[in-house]
């Protein structure tokens, strides 16, 4: 540990920063934020408690953001109205799972009829990439990403009225088998039919998250549905969304 200076602290930096989750996708400002103070609170500890003369994190520098980039998002009734365009059965099952259950692309498309619970839930337990060509399904990247979501009796009637109608679908097969650059074209085609304010497919999960802050629900239920690693994260990203809530309704 006394060999790791801010050097090489940039150098890991840098190696962070380059990093892609399972979508292909470049990591998040505030996920990076989270591992380098991960890393800076390991430092800390062995500074208090064993010998280490300075944390070199803090010589190196900090990356990442506390909090995310202003987003875009939808109300229902713009979801509604974009939705209503969508003729494709599978692409506006799609965007209805991912609008009102706020799960991730990459665990939609890993769904499979056994994830489809007679509790009214999906189980999260896994989701869909494709890297380089080769379609991949791995587990979620934290633990609290394996969850259980609820979703609404019409969600659920609609999913299992769809798996019914494919035609002797095994329970471990996938249920949707196009990829996400492909959800991403049409969800563009129906936004620009419906003339709405363009949003990325991913910002219907933040559509969701504000949903949920309107209805009152509180910040740990909705950390937990997420799948967020902790309250933090949630409170870091949709917190401004409380506090713009607040200014409009007053103090409680």
């Amino acid at each position: 540990v006394r060999d790791i200076d801010a050097i090489t602290i940039r150098k890991w930096q840098h190696e962070i920063m380059t990093l892609t989750d399972d979508n292909g996708e470049p990591y998040s400002q505030t996920y990076i934020k989270t591992i380098h103070n991960q890393l800076s609170a390991i430092m800390n500890y062995a500074v208090k408690h064993y010998g280490l003369a300075q944390n070199p994190c803090r010589a190196a520098g900090s990356i990442g953001k506390s909090h995310a980039e202003e987003m875009n998002i939808w109300t229902q009734e713009q979801f509604e109205t974009a939705i209503a365009l969508e003729q494709k059965t599978a692409y506006r099952l799609a965007f209805n799972i991912l609008f009102y259950s706020g799960i991730r692309e990459g665990e939609l498309l890993a769904l499979t009829p056994a994830d489809v619970l007679p509790t009214m839930q999906l189980d999260i337990c896994k989701t869909f990439a494709v890297i380089k060509g080769e379609e991949i399904i791995n587990t979620p990247k934290t633990i609290r990403s394996k969850r259980k979501v609820a979703i609404p009796r019409f969600l659920y009637d609609d999913i299992n009225n769809y798996i019914n109608k494919l035609g002797g679908i095994a329970p471990t097969e996938r249920i949707f088998m196009f990829t996400k650059s492909s959800l991403g074209r049409e969800f563009k085609r129906i936004t620009a039919l419906a003339g709405l304010e363009p949003i990325r497919v991913h910002d219907l999960r933040h559509s969701h998250a504000s949903m949920l802050i309107n209805m009152g629900e509180e910040l740990l239920e909705i950390s937990r549905r997420l799948g967020h690693e902790s309250v933090k994260t949630t409170s870091d990203t949709y917190g401004h969304l409380y506090l713009s809530l607040i200014h409009i309704s007053g103090p409680t």
